[in-house]
């Protein structure tokens, strides 16, 4: 008995690797592109260029008021308050 029509296994495996290679071709290609374009919006550093300041960074020499949150200034806090 000789087959007619030949069967849909193979011809159903064969679309889904042509799809499957082209939605893995697509995501490869969308994944460099997304990577060049993240590298070409990144700083390029100058060199001899200082990074800006803050704008209430305190000036060389200025005083800065600060919280002393050591433990043991802490327990001495605490001994003072009982």
């Amino acid at each position: 008995m000789a087959k007619a029509i030949p069967p849909l296994n193979d011809l159903l495996a064969v679309i889904y690797l042509i799809c499957f290679a082209a939605i893995a071709g697509g995501a490869f290609a969308l994944m460099t592109q997304n990577l060049r374009g993240a590298a070409a919006l990144a700083p390029v550093p100058v060199r001899g260029s200082r990074p800006k300041r803050h704008p209430e960074a305190p000036e060389p020499g200025e005083e800065v008021l600060y919280i002393d949150l050591s433990r043991e200034r802490l327990e001495e806090l605490y001994q003072q308050a009982s």
